[in-house]
């Protein structure tokens, strides 16, 4: 069993903003598989799940807001009982520039206070991710730029991307060496 875990926050207000990537990232998946996210209050989450090549994969979006995603993770990886290795958690990430993507199967949190709760929760920092660059606008204060929309041209940069991260999850569950995954998506972006 494999659980892809995206990070945003839940609500119209914050529909399509950089904050939103891992959110944005598994409504596309859910188009392409054509599945339906339903809410889970005991797992505090949008949960959709599909059996791919003969194994289950749980799709979350947690609705703890993005800073405490680790309580989500935590309910949900116990209930199924996922392990770690088993994990693959999508983020966005102001250290890298738009349109990058990174693939790490360890890290540290980078600021990311979504990750500083996963890593609490998990109590280890080694998990599979896919940090999704959005950049940076140094002269707006850091919470605006994360939680403000990308703009229609910021979409267009992202929608590769966005491809790019369905792919590393495709990946991620047809069980391909995660290091393999790691040299093929982190030098071509």
């Amino acid at each position: 069993m494999k659980l892809i875990i995206g990070l945003g926050n839940v609500g119209e207000k914050y529909h399509l903003t950089r904050h939103n990537v891992g959110f944005i990232v598994l409504d596309e998946i859910a188009q392409k598989l054509n599945i339906d996210f339903k809410f889970d209050s005991k797992l505090e989450s949008f949960i959709a799940e599909k059996r791919i090549n003969g194994q289950k994969v749980i799709f979350s979006k947690p609705t703890t807001y993005v800073n405490l995603s680790g309580n989500a993770l935590s309910k949900i990886m116990s209930y199924y009982k996922i392990e770690v290795d088993d994990i693959l958690v999508i983020y966005d990430d102001i250290d890298l520039e738009l349109g990058k993507l990174r693939v790490r199967e360890t890290n540290g949190h980078g600021g990311h206070n979504g990750v500083k709760d996963i890593i609490k929760h998990l109590n280890t920092k080694d998990f599979k991710r896919i940090r999704f660059g959005i950049g940076l606008d140094k002269s707006m204060p850091l919470d605006h730029y994360v939680l403000g929309k990308f703009s229609k041209q910021e979409l267009e940069t992202i929608k590769p991307v966005v491809i790019d991260a369905m792919n590393v999850v495709d990946d991620f569950i047809s069980e391909q060496y995660f290091k393999d995954v790691m040299t093929k998506y982190n030098t071509n972006n």
